[in-house]
């Protein structure tokens, strides 16, 4: 087994697939140290630049003075604290659904929330391109599982209007976190209505960024029903870390009874919950961070001036600019890399094969200087690379 698997490392390296990890020594933030150099980075989700917030820090450091650094036991037992009760009423509050559940990480809330609400005999709705937490609670499920092609809703209805499932359930990111474009989240749900399914909202990447005071993508489209289930999650925008799961009281009393990945785990620890609480008055007050990001996405589109690559359409902090090959890709980052420039090249199987590209992430914490640096480094590197 051991040589199969340096095998297939080789293969990896050989086909420009082999990824490594950066060390980083400084908090997350535009310009951070890693593997001992300064650099400009756009690899952050860290899209209001809250990670390295003094008023997070302050909240996390007072919450562990009360609370402790662990959680002890799962949350049906003794690890349900205080501090989680509240964020989690806090949340559901925030995005206008009447409950919410926390999870430790995005991952574990998507395989635990469709492992719990479908099994044999019902039927999953997927985007092609939805992320692998998503494709992975799909299988895990047991339940049929469908995949549809990229925001097509006629492919989907097709799909639904031939289902014989006990229950339908449609999955979708909202914001596709390698092309930047937003699902059409108002058309799912009609169908939704039409065909007696309920419609499952991954918001990782809109959550804080879109809609009114980064409610997320269901205020962006002025969406509610007791069909919507809202995941989204809390490292990115809200600059900490967890997920958690919104919707009617019904669904989340039985996913604390039934989801796995909350049943047989040990919460977060709670002073994580008192410093996203702390991040949640942030995001409702940062229309001003959105507004800067806003113009720092129209910044970079105004710059950029490319023959061969392209960026693609988005309105989001997630700008991909699509290169091509696995090696254009890792070799343009590298260039820009030399440059003092952190810009990760992403790869199959998480993008299509021959669409290799780098995601650009923009945060409020860049600087309008920041962005043209950037612009200006990806056009020349164009003329001498492409």
């Amino acid at each position: 087994m051991l040589n199969a698997l340096q095998k297939e490392l080789e293969h990896r390296k050989t086909d420009g697939l082999l990824r490594q990890r950066r060390l980083l020594d400084s908090p997350q933030a535009e310009h951070i140290v890693a593997n001992g150099k300064p650099y400009l980075s756009f690899c952050s989700n860290d899209y209001l630049g809250l990670a390295n917030h003094p008023a997070l820090i302050l909240a996390m450091q007072n919450a562990a003075g009360i609370s402790g650094v662990g959680s002890g036991a799962s949350g049906l037992v003794t690890g349900h604290h205080r501090y989680h009760d509240d964020l989690e009423k806090e949340l559901a509050t925030f995005v206008n659904l009447p409950a919410a559940l926390l999870f430790s990480t995005g991952y574990m809330a998507n395989i635990g929330v469709l492992g719990a609400l479908v099994g044999r005999g019902d039927a999953i709705f997927a985007d092609k391109l939805n992320h692998a937490c998503l494709n992975d609670g799909g299988y895990y499920s047991m339940a049929e599982f469908n995949r549809f092609a990229h925001n097509d809703v006629a492919a989907l209805e097709k799909l639904l209007k031939t289902s014989n499932a006990k229950h339908k359930l449609i999955a979708v990111d909202a914001v596709f976190s390698m092309d930047g474009d937003i699902a059409p989240l108002p058309a799912y749900l009609r169908l939704c209505e039409q065909y007696d399914a309920y419609l499952y909202v991954d918001d990782a990447h809109g959550f804080g960024v879109l809609g009114e005071h980064g409610i997320g993508s269901l205020s962006h489209f002025n969406l509610a029903s007791p069909r919507l289930i809202y995941m989204a999650t809390l490292g990115k925008a809200a600059g900490v870390a967890g997920a958690f799961v919104a919707g009617e009281a019904v669904v989340i009393d039985y996913l604390i009874q039934t989801a796995k990945s909350y049943v047989y785990s040990t919460p977060a620890p709670p002073a994580l919950s008192a410093t996203l609480s702390a991040s949640l008055h942030l995001i409702e007050k940062g229309d001003t961070l959105r507004a800067h990001l806003q113009h720092l996405i129209v910044t970079l589109k105004a710059n950029l001036q490319l023959k061969k690559w392209q960026l693609m359409p988005s309105i989001t902090a997630v700008q991909p600019l699509v290169v091509g090959s696995n090696h254009a890709a890792v070799g343009l980052s590298e260039h820009l890399q030399k440059l003092g420039i952190l810009v990760p090249a992403i790869r199959p199987p998480t993008v299509p094969v021959n669409t290799a590209r780098l995601r650009i992430s923009l945060s409020a914490a860049h600087s309008e200087a920041d962005v043209i640096q950037l612009a200006r480094a990806i056009n020349q590197a164009e003329s001498e690379l492409a």
